[in-house]
Formats: structure tokens, sequence, C-alpha cells
């Protein structure tokens, strides 16, 4: 028999529904009173000030006011903010500092407000909600619940808490949630991510684990971990777990390596939260893509990505956009961030309602040779690849080799086997063959013998994480670019001698 909170969530589930049916049904109405109330508020600020918002009173108003920036360009005031100062980005003062290490300059400091804090929290429940109106699966809330996440430890800064995106949401777990809500307070806190499994493992293996949640790299390490334990799939281990959510990479190219640790298939929810803002999360279980959150406080622009580095590139809104098109997102949020670059490239799947797909970072592409490879493109050809056949793989890097020591450039996969290809070269060809229908620069490349076929490296087990803790990312948000444009991550797995 499902408990009371298990029947409870239906009628929950079936109103939450219904709510976002309303806004998603007027995605341009619903985007224009974002937009609206954004530079109402904020128009006090002093970004506002600077930026003359009491004059905006139309999209074209805003584009001449207010330029694209990325963190580094908005760094100036986010210091301001930082050093205490009120009302700068938005009215008041953040709550939090989301820190992720910044690319090019040490620490960023994202800042959230009382304003944008309940969408993030709100999102992640919404989308359970939707998997509860769609499937009528209830009874997984009456398990435990794991979300692998980095430490809740807070810090303080000028009177304001920071610490990671995960971190800060963990303080906001529903009363109704937190008994079955795992690993414990203690484990959680551990910093160092190996310990901070080993303890997971302790802690659940023994447990009746409903839906697991995190990074799907490193949940398979998790995931590993318990097989080696108790020398059985992790289906076995929790026969009731049947929900796993995720966020941050792709799914596809681990799915197969998914379903043979677990021994079965399971559903699965995606994700896409980040410290900027939860942008959207996946509505329909048979659908591809996922619900743009067009009721959360962003205001949404949208750059094509093969016009974002000219000098001015068309700014558009979700009314114009296409479907498949590489589009740089651009937002503005009620956490001060205004026609913000958080670096991601998305295209559309749906129009009605808005689902989007993450494709890629705009920084993360191999042109070397002017082919403007981006992340969705190699994904895809590694999905198409393993499709239909028993190779597995844990993890894999693309970089450009611009000086062989013999023959021509080419592009070198690192690639991670769990299940090695029976056939390499019928595996190199359906890669390459997919590569050059997705892109057609490449393809040009190749038949103008610029470039020869790709080359497989392979890496040693667990030679990715080997990495990632040579560079102190291991674990947390931290996630592997499926692309570099230059070979500072190759030359390190060489350096290392991660590779075969």
């Amino acid at each position: 028999m499902p408990s009371i909170k298990a029947a409870l969530s239906k009628p929950f589930a079936k109103l939450i529904a219904k709510r976002i049916k309303k806004w998603s049904s007027r995605p341009v109405e619903t985007q224009q009173k974002v937009f609206k109330s954004l530079i109402t508020e904020a128009s006090q600020t002093a970004f506002g000030k600077d930026h003359n918002f009491k004059n905006i009173n139309s999209y074209e108003d805003f584009i001449a006011h207010v330029p694209v920036r990325d963190y580094e360009a908005l760094r100036p005031y986010v210091e301001r903010v930082v050093e205490g100062e009120e009302n700068i980005l938005w009215k008041g003062k953040p709550i939090y500092f989301a820190k992720t290490s910044g690319t090019t300059s040490g620490a960023k400091y994202i800042p959230i407000t009382k304003e944008s804090m309940p969408t993030h929290v709100e999102a992640a429940r919404n989308a359970i909600l939707m998997y509860v109106n769609e499937t009528g699966n209830s009874k997984f809330v009456d398990g435990k619940m794991i979300f692998l996440q980095g430490s809740p430890i807070l810090e303080e800064k000028n009177g304001i808490k920071l610490g990671r995106l995960s971190g800060i949401v963990a303080h906001y777990v529903p009363k109704y949630l937190q008994k079955n809500r795992m690993p414990s307070l203690k484990t959680n806190c551990i910093e160092d991510w190996e310990t901070k499994v080993d303890a997971i493992v302790e802690e659940t293996i023994n447990e009746n684990m409903t839906i697991i949640s995190g990074i799907p790299s490193w949940v398979q390490m998790y995931f590993e971990k318990l097989i080696q334990k108790r020398n059985k799939n992790v289906g076995d281990i929790f026969k009731n777990f049947n929900l796993f959510i995720f966020g941050g990479v792709n799914y596809d190219p681990y799915r197969a390596k998914f379903e043979k640790l677990i021994g079965r298939k399971v559903d699965t929810i995606e994700l896409y939260p980040a410290s900027e803002g939860f942008f959207a999360f996946q509505d329909k279980q048979g659908e591809k893509g996922m619900l743009l959150q067009l009721n959360s406080g962003i205001f949404y622009e949208f750059i094509e990505a093969d016009q974002f580095f000219e000098e001015n590139p068309k700014r558009i809104t979700i009314k114009d956009v296409q479907l498949g098109v590489n589009y740089v997102m651009i937002i503005s949020t009620t956490a001060g961030l205004w026609a913000y670059n958080i670096g991601d490239t998305v295209q559309f799947t749906s129009l009605s309602p808005y689902r989007v797909i993450v494709s890629g970072r705009i920084k993360h592409f191999i042109s070397a040779f002017g082919e403007h490879v981006i992340g969705k493109e190699v994904e895809q050809a590694m999905q198409e690849a393993i499709q239909g056949t028993s190779i597995a793989i844990n993890e894999f890097n693309v970089a450009p080799q611009i000086n062989p020591k013999e023959g021509l450039p080419y592009h070198e996969w690192f690639i991670e086997f769990e299940n090695q290809p029976e056939n390499e070269e019928e595996f190199i060809q359906k890669l390459e063959q997919s590569l050059q229908k997705q892109n057609s620069y490449y393809f040009d490349l190749i038949e103008g013998n610029v470039l020869r076929q790709l080359v497989i490296t392979k890496v040693k087990k667990d030679g990715f994480q080997t990495y990632m803790k040579s560079i102190g990312k291991l674990g947390g948000q931290n996630k592997i670019p499926r692309l570099s444009n230059d070979r500072k991550i190759a030359d390190k797995m060489y350096q290392l001698q991660l590779t075969k």
C-alpha cells in the first residue's frame, strides 16, 4: 500500500502540471512579463542607473543600452557586491554567492538573491512532480533518495554566505523529504571526493534506495564501488531503484554502461541547473529536450553560435528562435545578471512548448582548421557508433593534433572503454561517417586532404578520474569537457601516462 505521502503527491503533481501548462502555452507573453518586472525592479540599482533602465520600454531599448557580457566583463559590479555594497546588480544584497572555479582568473562569485533562490528549488521539485503526473509512479517517495552533491558547509564573505550551488541547495530540501534523504550531513560534509563516495556506499548499501541523482560520471564511481562491495548489479542491491535524475552532461554516451551497472533500464529525468539559474528540466519521458523555464525570473536571449564572435551579432528572443540551430544562450535574472553569457550553447527540439538540449559550450569546440565541431556532434557520433553493439564507454575527450610526427593532421579521440569494440576500424568508420554527415566543414576538410580521419587513443581504466584528481577537480559538479580546441588535456593525459 502506498503511503499518505505517495498518495498526496499525485493531486499536487496534477496542480503543478496545470500551472506549468498555463505559462508554457503563453511563452511570449510570459517572457514579456518577466522582462518588464526585471527592468522595473532593478531600475534604482547602480547597474540600472548606469544603463538607463528608466528609459528602457522595449526589447530594442534593452539591446541598445545593455551589451552582452560574460563574467569577466561583469566583474567590476560583482566585486562591489562581494565587498558588501547594496543595490548594485539587484536590490539589496544577495543571500548567497555560488562560488565556482573560473577558467581565466580564479574564483567566480555568482550572486543568488532571495528572489532567485526559490526558482532553483521549485524547478527541481517540479521536474519530479511532472514525472509523477505523467507516469502515475509515486511509490519512490517512500524510499530513500540520494543526491550526490558538493559539501553543504558554507563560508561567509562580508556577511554573505558562499559555497558550491549544490551545497547551498542542500539546505533547502523540503521537510517532508528530509527523513528520506541521504547521505547524512556528516558524510555530505566530507571534502575529499573518494573518501566521501566510500562513506556514501557504507551508509546506503543496506537501504531501500529509490531515487539516485547526480552527474553521471560521479554516480558511475558510486555504482562501481557498490558492485565491488556486494558483487551484484546495482538493481539487485537496490531492488526498488527506478528513477535516475541527472544533469550537467549528455547521458546518451553513458546509457549502455549504466544499464549494465544497474542490470536493467530505469526511468531518467534530465535537469539543466547552473549557478546562474535553473534553466530547464525534462517534462515528458518520451520527448527529446527539456522544458525551458520561462516563468522563473529569467529573461532569455539567443545568438546564433556561428555569428557569436562577429562584431555585432544579432540578438533574438524565444519568439524568433528556430529548431535545430545552435544558439549561445544569454540571460538576465532576478539575481542581477544582465545580458549575461553563461557560455552554454543550446538547440531547440520543440517550439510548442519550448524545449532545449544543451549542445555544448561556446568555448568547447574544435576549430583548429575551421571545422567548428561542437559537443553535440561528437556526442551524437559516439551514440551512433555504439548503438546496437556491446561497446560501452566510461568517458571521452576529443582534441586536435595539428603537428603529427607523420601524415596529415587529425582529430584525436581519447576514449576510456568499458567494453572494447570487436572491430576497431569499423567503429572508427562509424564515428567518422556520423561526424562528416553532421558537419559539412569537417567533411570538406577530409575530402580536401587537409585532415585525415580521426585517430583513437585508448585511455586506461579510471584514467579520466586520475586526470581530474591531478588538477584538483575530482567529484562535485566538475565535468570532463568532451571537446578541446587545444591539447592541454591531451598533453596532461600523456604526461600522466594515462593512455595505453
